[in-house]
């Protein structure tokens, strides 16, 4: 994996929308790593969701992140989550 600080020091702060692409990037290639090693991907979830929310709750604070995770069931239902498109 490659040092996220090149990022910044390279060329200054990304904009956000590429900074949330190079996280999700990283986390990909995390879990790419994480799955070879033998790793569940059930347990890789759930450690990622718990690590989300953890640093969601340092961040913004508890009541912040229960109001955010209230939208979650609607937005799961919708399908925004899902990586497979409907077939027609």
């Amino acid at each position: 994996m490659s040092d996220p600080a090149s990022f910044t020091t390279a060329r200054g702060p990304l904009p956000d929308n590429e900074q949330k692409q190079a996280a999700l990037s990283y986390l990909n290639e995390a879990w790419a790593e994480a799955r070879h090693d033998g790793i569940d991907g059930d347990c890789l979830a759930q450690a990622s969701l718990f690590a989300a929310f953890a640093e969601l709750v340092g961040t913004y604070g508890e009541d912040a992140v229960a109001k955010f995770v209230e939208g979650l069931p609607l937005r799961v239902r919708n399908g925004e989550f899902s990586t497979t498109l409907p077939k027609q």
